[in-house]
This record gives structure tokens, sequence and C-alpha cells, in this order.
């Protein structure tokens, strides 16, 4: 018979004064269970050791899906400043060809977009001087042209925002950039009765900047204010 190794007498006395220790080092508890498994023999099942892993288990699960919901809330603070500061600087402008001049500029900037457009439908030529006066930003298209951009490809109930990955962006929209466009937003436009509708385009070289499963709130605020705005301008 093995004669058992007799512990130091001041490390015992360490660990009768502090378990906690001892309690709280996952690796120690580990390999304190492992060796009360070999001491009970193979043909004996251990269910407290057994309960322990899946507790550990379970933990480690717990942790995880922690350190996500924390994550996930500090990316949407983000995004909601970020939407917030956009916001205020797209009120600062007092004409309209500033503010068209800084959605392409400062506002996409901030809200970190490679491209910005807004789309009008109107029956105006895009030839039109006071139409080339507003710079790139604007695009002049006929009726129909929003929903018929907004929905294709989709067998879904229209939204305010569609967020989508393509392979390239469409010319009518962003011109001789649209190559470079892997993910875009469709935010539609409502400038009230009598008026034809709009859309604001967001476009991105980053495929996943933009994806169906991605929220839509925050955008959908912003296009809200964007709207209001724009009815002013037009009245």
């Amino acid at each position: 018979m093995t004669n058992p190794v007799k512990i130091d007498d001041d490390l015992r006395e360490q660990i009768i004064d502090q378990p906690d220790v001892i309690l709280n080092d996952q690796a120690l508890m580990r390999a304190l269970v492992a060796a009360n498994e070999r001491t009970m023999g193979g043909n004996v099942v251990d269910l407290r050791g057994i309960a322990m892993e899946r507790l550990e288990a379970r933990l480690d699960r717990l942790e995880d899906t922690h350190r996500s919901v924390i994550a996930a809330a500090y990316e949407n603070l983000a995004g909601m400043n970020q939407v917030h500061r956009a916001v205020l600087r797209m009120l600062d402008p007092s004409d309209f060809e500033t503010f068209l001049r800084d959605l392409g500029g400062e506002v996409a900037e901030i809200l970190g977009l490679d491209f910005v457009h807004l789309v009008l439908e109107t029956l105006q030529n895009e030839e039109d001087p006071a139409v080339r006066r507003m710079g790139a930003v604007l695009r002049v298209v006929e009726p129909g042209f929003v929903h018929d951009y907004v929905e294709r490809d989709r067998n879904a109930p229209a939204r305010q925002v569609v967020l989508r990955q393509i392979g390239q962006g469409k010319g009518d929209v962003y011109g001789d950039n649209a190559e470079w466009v892997r993910s875009e937003a469709c935010l539609r436009l409502d400038f009230g009765p009598g008026r034809l509708p709009g859309m604001l385009v967001m476009g991105s070289e980053d495929p996943h900047m933009f994806s169906p499963q991605h929220g839509t709130d925050l955008l959908s605020f912003f296009g809200c204010v964007f709207e209001r705005t724009m009815r002013r301008w037009l009245s």
C-alpha cells in the first residue's frame, strides 16, 4: 500500500486560513476533481464532477452571451451618436445648395459612407441648368423610378428602408462610381400630397456595411428627419 504524501504544514495552514483562494482558482479545482476521480477508480460515476463540468460550460456560455450583449449595446450607442451628429450637421445649412453639398460631404463622412445621393422623381431634364447647379449629389429621374429601384429583386412587402448587398451599383444613381458599390441603403422619401416621391441612397464599398439582417431603426429616424427637412426646402 502506498503511503500518502504528507502536505507541508505551512501550506496546509495557508489553505485552511484562505480556502477561497482554492475555490476561486478554476485550474486548481479541476486538478482536485480529477485527482478525486482517479482515487475512485473507473467503475464509479462521479455525478458531482459531471454536474460541475456542466455548470462550468453553462457559465462559459453565459459569459460569452454577456460579452456579446455588451458589445452590441456599445455598437448601437455608437451608431446612435453617429446619426445624431449627422442630423445636427444636416440642419445647419441656410440654403439648399449648401444642404446638398454637405449631404455628400460632412454628413457622409460622419456616417462613414462612401457615396450618398438624393434621387428625385421629376419631369425636369437632368440637363436643366437649375438641376446641374445642385451638384453631383442630386439625381433626377423619371416618375416610377424609385419604386422600381427599391423593389428590384425583392419578393417582400414594401418598406421605408431597404438594406442590401449588391454586385455593383447602378449607373443611374452612382454614375462613374457604380462599379465600386458593394452594399447600399435605400430610404424612401414622401414629400407630401401633390409631390412625386424621392429616395436617399447610401452606398458603401464595404459589402458588410448594409445587409438585410441589420436593424433599420436609426436609418428610419434619419430618413424621417431628412424627409421633413426636404419638405421645408420644397415649400
